[in-house]
This record gives structure tokens, sequence and C-alpha cells, in this order.
């Protein structure tokens, strides 16, 4: 039981830092500042199944996409560790109007869109290419049965953590306010440098034991 609490700790923590969902709110406050309230728990929702269902199969597929392009891991985390560091980086800058992962043309299209539960609000702004990399170079570590059942369960609890605080977003917004948020974003942004760092780290002492 020790390995799966740590392992489920571990990797709760990482995609929490990663994720961000705090930083989400104010994005979610401008995209549902029209919705009523059962619409705005709808979209919570479905952009927490949506992230949870994007974060399971890159977790449980992949490694094979990495031998379909025939990637390394060693390759994956420095790469997922330099965007990882570089989004933490964005964070420690945190501005509240700035929406990451969206474009002009982006907001434009979300005037006329249903739905923005998928995009932008599951991707990129949550499950983006640097949670992606990170449970894809996971796997590779942590590939027995106790640990991917933790895993799993760490990615389900997280999703669940995102629905409750989007749900929750336009009161939270009121309550800690922009510099609050920024605050909040700063600190998970230095957790998530590091967790970008120590993959880098990672992958190069592994390419210096191989030699």
């Amino acid at each position: 039981m020790d390995i799966f609490f740590n392992t489920f700790l571990v990797l709760l923590g990482a995609i929490f830092s990663v994720l961000n969902p705090i930083g989400a709110i104010p994005f979610f406050v401008g995209l549902t500042q029209d919705y009523n309230k059962s619409e705005r728990s709808r979209v919570s929702l479905m952009t927490a199944v949506n992230v949870c269902i994007i974060l399971l199969i890159s977790f449980f597929l992949g490694e094979y996409v990495l031998k379909f392009f025939g990637i390394t891991i060693s390759a994956l985390r420095i790469a997922g560790g330099i965007l990882i560091a570089s989004s933490g980086f964005g964070l420690l800058n945190a501005n509240p109007k700035k929406r990451k992962g969206i474009s002009k043309e982006v907001e434009e299209d979300l005037q006329t869109r249903n739905s923005i539960a998928l995009t932008p609000l599951a991707m990129p702004m949550l499950a983006g290419p640097g949670s992606i990399s990170l449970l894809i170079a996971f796997y590779q570590d942590h590939s027995s049965t106790i640990d991917i059942a933790a895993s799993s369960l760490a990615i389900v609890v997280v999703s669940f953590l995102i629905f409750l605080i989007l749900r929750s977003a336009h009161y939270l917004a009121k309550y800690l306010g922009a510099s609050g948020i920024v605050a909040i974003s700063r600190i998970v942004g230095f957790l998530t440098v590091a967790i970008g760092i120590q993959y880098i780290i990672s992958a190069v002492l592994a390419i210096i034991r191989g030699i």
C-alpha cells in the first residue's frame, strides 16, 4: 500500500501543478460570464471528463506513439521537461488577462461555438503538451499493476478537482481576486519549473549512464 500511495501522491501533485486549474479560473469566468449556473456546472463537468479522457489516453497509449515515431524516452523527457519548465516560467510571470493557448482567431470562434468544454478549456488550456509528455514519461518508470492503478486514480482525482474548481470558479474569482489567483499561480509555477528541470536532469543522467 505504501507504493500505491506514494505513486498516487507524486503523480497527483505533479499533474495538478502542471495543469494548474487555479490559473484557469479567470479564463473560465470570462468564457462563461453569460451562462447560468446549470450551464456552468455542465461545462465544468464536461471539461473535467474531457481532461480525464485525454490524460488517460496519453498515459496508456503514449508509449506506442513513441515507438511508432522512433522517439526515445530520454528525448521525450528532455522535450517534456523543457515544455513543463516553460509552462512554469509562464505561470511565474502570470497575467490573468492573457489566455493560454487562445489566439485572436480562436477567441472569435468562441463567439459562435456551442461548447467550450473540449477546446479551449480541456485542451490546450488544461491538458496540454506538458501534461501529456509528463504522463508518457511517468508510465515508463511506473508500469506495474499497482503503479498503473495508483496513476489512474490520480488522474481521476485531478479531473474531479478540476470539476470542483471550475464549478466554483465565479465564487473563487470574487473571493481570491486577481492578485490571489496570480499569487497561487506563481507558487504552482515554481513547483512546475522544478518538475520540468528534474525531468531534464533525469534524462541527461540516463544518457550518461548509457554511454
